[in-house]
């Protein structure tokens, strides 16, 4: 049963393009279900987390961080009587448009496109799901629904904002231009909070990576468990698995401290959520949209234990001397083939000539046209392929 401000799926807006209803699935079970298929989700799985994909089998893909976000927001939004298929949706969505080498491939591609209107993952998940996912015979993109789409602009917070959400602007114009595009075809009310079950993706991704990032840094050999105990909330966890099971082994005494900080992260979330509904009594979603800041968040106590523990992981596993050398020799790749194939676009793949021949012949400003195919181009490498393109190209020894 949902709740009065869940989204329900009979009250979707809809689709950009009509389609006869499922017999089987809901809208949000479709959308879900065309995302897990897509050729960009088949890619994560060579998408880097933190570490470059190939450097180890047990480290954290975009695809198995993907999965664990899901897996995180069907269980909060269960709990407070969302749409689970909604959340899911949007969690499984959340990162179809991160480059390879993760957040150094977009901070290196947010450079080369700052002349020709930006780059932002978050809105090249809208271009993938609106244009470059080409395989339905009667529309280009996915064709997923209105509450998706919302879901993947807005989780974070609203787009146009002058104090909220990763992608805070002053103004619709500084935003990245894939976002204004898909805004221009169907408005999402960038102004507005996302819905519940978005919120909910949202946090489920700061859930996932807070917990799994612990785990690849240990595994890593960048810190200790001991180093670990002298941080809030984790300390508090290995002091309770050694009362609880004196002299385990180290590995079952590492995954059993570190389940529980995220079992502290999501019941934290499920009982602050619980608190302001009761206390604020939405009666639709778009009493959530509509609300001064987000309903789904971490108590203020545990974000500031928080903080401590992201601030701990930007310095002793981000920017790690060794992950910084892999971070200059990935970004030099990137700075590489981009302007490569704004140079010579007859190196691109023979399948994409056509577009560029089309795109070139039909818009006057050629050069930034040219610039976001290439964007597109890169942008859906993987990690594997970058570094094969560029040993192919550039240097057969990089």
């Amino acid at each position: 049963m949902l709740k009065p401000y869940a989204c329900q799926p009979v009250d979707s807006r809809g689709r950009l393009f009509d389609e006869s209803i499922s017999t089987f699935r809901s809208p949000f079970q479709r959308d879900r279900d065309r995302i897990i298929h897509s050729s960009a989700f088949r890619r994560l799985k060579h998408k880097t987390q933190v570490f470059v994909e190939h450097e180890g089998d047990y480290y954290r893909t975009r695809l198995t961080h993907t999965i664990e976000v899901a897996q995180v927001a069907r269980t909060i939004a269960a709990a407070l009587g969302l749409n689970t298929d909604l959340a899911e949706a949007v969690a499984l969505a959340h990162d179809l448009g991160h480059p390879p080498f993760g957040h150094t491939g977009e901070d290196a591609l947010h450079e080369l496109m700052a002349p020709y209107g930006g780059f932002d993952h978050n809105a090249q998940a809208l271009r993938i799901v609106t244009k470059l996912e080409k395989h339905y015979a009667g529309f280009d993109g996915l064709n997923l629904t209105w509450e998706t789409l919302e879901g993947i602009a807005k989780h974070n917070g609203p787009a146009i904002s002058d104090h909220g959400g990763s992608h805070s602007a002053p103004s619709r114009d500084l935003l990245p231009y894939a976002l204004i595009e898909v805004d221009d075809m169907w408005d999402l009310e960038l102004a507005t909070n996302a819905s519940a079950e978005a919120q909910v993706a949202a946090v489920a991704d700061d859930c996932a990576y807070n917990h799994h990032d612990l785990h690849d840094g240990l595994r890593a050999g960048l810190f200790t468990e001991d180093d670990l105990c002298e941080l809030p909330v984790i300390g508090e966890c290995f002091a309770e698995v050694d009362r609880l099971h004196p002299g385990l082994e180290p590995m079952r005494r590492r995954h059993e401290a570190l389940r529980r900080v995220f079992g502290v992260m999501v019941e934290d979330v499920i009982a602050v959520a619980e608190n302001r509904l009761a206390a604020l009594q939405p009666q639709a979603a778009d009493d959530i949209r509509s609300m001064d800041g987000p309903i789904i968040r971490f108590s203020k106590p545990l974000y500031q234990n928080l903080k401590a523990i992201k601030g701990f992981l930007f310095t002793r596993m981000y920017r790690a001397p060794s992950v910084v050398v892999e971070r200059e020799r990935v970004t030099g790749m990137v700075n590489a083939l981009f302007p490569l194939f704004m140079e010579r676009p007859e190196l691109l793949p023979e399948d994409w000539h056509d577009d560029v021949a089309a795109a070139l012949a039909r818009d006057d400003n050629r050069q930034q046209t040219l610039a976001r195919i290439v964007l597109d181009y890169v942008a859906g490498m993987t990690d594997r392929f970058a570094i094969q393109e560029y040993q192919r190209l550039i240097d057969p020894n990089g």
